[in-house]
C-alpha cells in the first residue's frame, strides 16, 4: 500500500467482521472508510434479531473491537451468556459503531455495487498493483459515487443471496413468479411476521439450522393457532444429521434442539417429507404447489427457504480473483472448508496468506471467504481481519502468524450465511445452556452448527 498510503482502506459491510477490521485498521494507523448497504449496522442480524445463538459472548466479540470499547467505559455482558441476535447489535455492534473513531468513518445505506482499479479493467496489468481501488457505492441520498481508496476488505456476507429451492443449484421451475409465497429465510413466526403464518399450511425447505429454529418456533405458533399446519421438506433420505447427537451432543443447548425436534416429527405435530427435491414451485390464488422431482406434490400457503446462502460476486467482475471452483472461496482456502471434506472443527488456522487473490491488497473476509461453504465460525472471521489488517499494515510476520485454534470436531455443517455465528434455538432450550454445567464452561471455542456425525464432512455419508 505505500504508493497509495494516503488513501483509505474500504471496508465493506458493518457486521461484526467488518466492524473488526475497521476497529484493527486504526489500531495500525491506517484509515478505514466503512460502507454498510443497510440502514444500521448488522443489518443482517437484525432480521434474525430474535434468534439465540449457540456460542457465547465470549466467542463473539474481536479483540480490537474490544480494547476500543473498553476505553470508552463500556461494559461487558456477562462473557458465559448466549445473545440473541438483537443483543449483538444492541450490546455490541451498535456501541462500537457509535464510538467518534468508528462512527465518523461509517456510512450506512451506501451499498457497494462495484469495484475495481482507477482507470483499469481486469484486462489491464501495467502498474496495476500500485493504482487505487475505485469503490462505486449507491448513496441513500439517491447519488452514485465513485471513492477512491488503497485497499479493499469485502466483509459484506452472504445473507443478501439465498440457494435457491431447486435442485442442481438453480431456481426451481416457476420459482421466481412464486416469489410472493416465499418468506425470509428466518421469520420471526412467533411476533413480528407472526400474521403470515398463523393459521397457514407453512412448508420449511432445508436441513440445517434455519430450518430447525423455524420448525419449532412455529411449533410454538401452532399451539395457539392450531390451525397452523407444518410441513417439513429435505432432500436427504433421513432427517438424522438435523436431530444431532442428542443427550452426546458436545453443546447441549444443540442437542436438546435436536431431540426437540425429533419429538416434535414423532409426535406428528410436523409433517416430514424426505427424499423431496424440489423441481416447481405454480403460485395459485390460494397458496401455492410445490412440485418433487420424484412427481409427489406439496400445497403450502407459504413456503420458508432454509437451502443456504451463496456470495454476491458480481460487484467484484473487474477485479482479479482467484476463486475455488467449487465453493467460490479463495482458491487456497476452498479445499481447506469443502463441506464434502471438512467441518468447521477441522479447518485449519488462516489468515491473509490464504485470503490473497492476484488482485494486490484485496481481501475477501467473513462468512463470504467461505463462498457456499457453510462451515464459517465468528472467531475465525476475527483471526482473519487481524491478519489482513496487519499484511495491509507491512507486518508481514503478524499476518502469517495465526492464533486461532479450533477442536477437529464434526459439529459444524449449517446453513446459515450471515458474516456471524449461526444463530440457534429460541427458549427454552437455548435458555438451558445458560445454567451452570451447559456449553459455557467450555474453554474451547464453541462450534455452531448441527452434529453431522462426521469428522470430514459429507464424504463420511453412507
Amino acid at each position: 500500500m505505500d504508493s497509495t498510503k494516503n488513501f483509505p482502506v474500504a471496508v465493506i459491510g458493518a457486521g461484526p467482521v467488518g466492524l473488526a477490521a475497521a476497529a484493527h485498521l486504526l489500531e495500525r494507523g491506517l484509515e478505514p472508510l466503512v460502507f454498510e448497504a443497510g440502514p444500521t449496522v448488522g443489518a443482517a442480524i437484525e432480521q434474525w434479531r430474535h434468534i439465540r445463538l449457540f456460542s457465547p459472548w465470549r466467542y463473539n466479540l474481536d479483540a480490537a473491537a474490544l480494547r476500543l470499547l473498553e476505553a470508552s467505559g463500556w461494559k461487558s455482558p456477562r462473557l458465559t451468556a448466549l445473545p440473541y441476535g438483537g443483543e449483538l447489535v444492541d450490546n455490541y455492534l451498535a456501541p462500537l459503531a457509535a464510538l467518534p473513531e468508528i462512527a465518523s468513518r461509517l456510512q450506512t445505506g451506501a451499498r457497494v455495487v462495484a469495484v475495481t482499479r482507477q482507470g483499469l479493467d481486469k484486462t489491464h496489468v501495467r502498474n496495476r498493483d500500485t493504482t487505487p481501488f475505485t469503490v462505486r457505492v449507491e448513496h441513500g441520498d439517491g447519488e452514485t459515487r465513485d471513492h477512491t481508496v488503497a485497499a479493499v476488505i469485502d466483509a459484506s456476507g452472504t445473507w443478501s443471496r439465498r440457494n435457491p429451492l431447486g435442485t442442481s443449484g438453480l431456481p426451481a421451475i416457476g420459482e421466481d413468479s412464486a416469489a410472493d409465497r416465499i418468506s425470509a429465510p428466518l421469520p420471526d413466526v412467533t411476533s413480528r411476521d407472526r400474521a403470515a403464518f398463523a393459521g397457514k399450511r407453512v412448508l420449511v425447505v432445508g436441513a440445517g439450522h434455519s430450518a430447525a429454529n423455524t420448525l419449532i418456533s412455529l411449533s410454538e405458533l401452532a399451539k395457539d393457532g392450531p390451525d397452523t399446519t407444518i410441513l417439513w421438506a429435505v432432500r436427504g433420505n433421513s432427517a438424522a444429521k438435523v436431530y444431532g447427537g442428542g443427550d452426546a451432543d458436545g453443546l447441549p443447548a444443540r442437542g436438546q434442539l435436536g431431540g426437540r425436534l425429533r419429538r416434535l416429527v414423532e409426535a406428528g405435530k410436523i409433517e416430514l417429507h424426505t427424499g423431496f427435491g424440489i423441481a416447481s414451485l405454480k403460485a395459485l390464488d390460494s397458496g401455492v404447489t410445490v412440485g418433487a422431482v420424484d412427481g409427489r406434490t406439496l400445497e403450502a400457503d407459504v413456503v420458508v427457504p432454509c437451502t443456504g446462502f451463496r456470495p454476491d460476486l458480481d460487484i467484484l467482475r473487474e477485479l482479479r480473483l482467484n476463486l475455488d471452483p467449487a465453493v467460490e472461496a479463495p482458491v487456497e482456502l476452498g479445499p481447506l472448508i469443502d463441506p464434502e471434506f471438512h467441518s468447521c472443527g477441522t479447518v485449519p488456522p488462516h489468515g491473509a496468506r490464504l485470503l490473497a487473490h492476484p488482485e494486490k491488497d484485496f481481501y475477501i473476509v467473513g462468512m463470504k471467504s467461505y463462498g457456499r461453504a457453510p462451515t464459517f465460525l465468528l472467531a475465525t472471521g476475527y483471526e482473519q481481519v487481524r491478519s489482513v489488517v496487519a499484511a495491509l499494515a507491512g507486518d508481514r510476520e503478524a499476518a502469517d502468524t495465526v492464533h486461532l485454534e479450533l477442536p477437529e470436531t464434526g459439529v459444524c455443517s449449517t446453513d446459515a450465511g450471515t458474516s456471524c455465528d449461526v444463530p440457534a434455538a429460541t427458549g427454552s432450550a437455548a435458555a438451558d445452556a445458560n445454567t451452570e454445567g451447559g456449553c459455557c464452561g467450555t474453554p474451547e471455542p464453541v462450534l455452531v452448527g448441527f452434529p453431522t456425525g462426521l469428522t470430514h464432512g459429507r464424504s463420511g455419508i453412507n
